[in-house]
């Protein structure tokens, strides 16, 4: 099995920045077996919800007395959970060891209407197995973190509407005969624990299916993947984007076999923030916000497409 030292050895050189940075350190995240997203299958169906329908933004960007953004501006920042290892979304950059992308200049924009100024955001890394947690413990206000909004999900927090439409895809290597994840049968796959990602994969129809195979994070599903520990990565296609990049072995392969739209969590306790969110998405749709962060760092796919559109409930 080939190695990509050059890779491996940058990557291994972002997580060991964490704590260079004022960003919070991740919270532990308990030990779970390989299989344990797919665990899922057999429990009850979730109601039936249109999951991309959010709270509409009746007062705009009012910050009333007693409301949360209140107390968000109070506190004098607001707390953002991401993660550190989604290339062109939320990366450390090893050079300054912050934490940058398409994911955290959305982030900043929520800050900047709250606040008047963009940098009155602290980010949190989170596992991404812990985004739900954190947010409804209080430990993050929201959670920006190339999240999929789905029913599911809308019984345990409350998201935004979608700022980002993307879809899962398949990374092998470059020497691999596989162009779709139905040609991966028995084979392992790698995603992050806690992600759609990995229920997705155990569901494909193929005999044998493919096999899930979860790590914390997906820069630990790369690592895996150049140690020849798993023979895929298969996740949404932004994701699978940024660790191309990393790795000149590996190639993104086969149309999108789901839809992935992105949201914000955010503690259903704190539906006017989620309210005021929404507002600021808004105004980024608008005002052409939104198309020069996706052109800031998603620019090389081509030129902004529109914006998701926003729905309510």
């Amino acid at each position: 099995m080939r190695r990509t030292p050059m890779a491996l050895a940058l990557l291994l050189a972002v997580a060991g920045l964490t704590a260079c940075t004022d960003a919070a350190p991740p919270e532990k995240e308990a030990a779970k077996p390989a299989a344990s997203a797919s665990s899922s299958a057999g429990a009850p169906a979730p109601p039936a919800c249109d999951a991309r329908a959010s709270w509409r933004p009746t007062r705009g960007l009012e910050i009333p007395a007693g409301s949360y953004m209140q107390t968000i501006r109070d506190r004098g920042r607001l707390i953002v959970g991401m993660s550190q290892d989604t290339l062109l979304f939320s990366s450390r950059d090893p050079f300054t060891a912050k934490i940058e992308g398409f994911d955290v200049d959305m982030g900043r924009e929520i800050a900047k209407a709250i606040f008047g100024d963009p940098d009155r955001m602290e980010i949190r890394v989170i596992p991404r197995s812990e985004r739900i947690n954190a947010v409804n413990r209080g430990t993050v206000d929201l959670a920006i973190n190339t999240m999929t909004t789905n029913c599911t999900r809308w019984q345990q927090v409350d998201f935004s509407t979608v700022y980002y439409e993307a879809g899962q895809r398949l990374l092998v290597g470059k020497d691999s005969p596989a162009t779709r994840i139905e040609d991966l049968g028995g084979q392992r796959v790698c995603a992050a624990a806690g992600s759609t990602s990995l229920e997705n994969i155990a569901r494909v129809n193929v005999d044998p299916p493919p096999l899930a195979v979860a790590r914390t994070d997906f820069g630990a599903c790369l690592v895996a993947f150049q140690l020849g520990e798993v023979q895929a990565i298969s996740t949404d296609d932004t994701i699978l984007a940024g660790l191309a990049a990393q790795d000149p072995y590996a190639r993104v392969v086969g149309p999108r076999f789901t839809e992935e739209p992105y949201a914000m969590a955010i503690a259903g306790t704190h539906r006017d923030f989620t309210e005021f969110v929404n507002a600021v998405l808004e105004r980024m749709r608008a005002d052409g916000t939104w198309a020069k962060i996706h052109d800031r760092w998603l620019g090389d796919s081509g030129p902004a497409p529109k914006p998701p559109a926003a729905r309510y409930r």
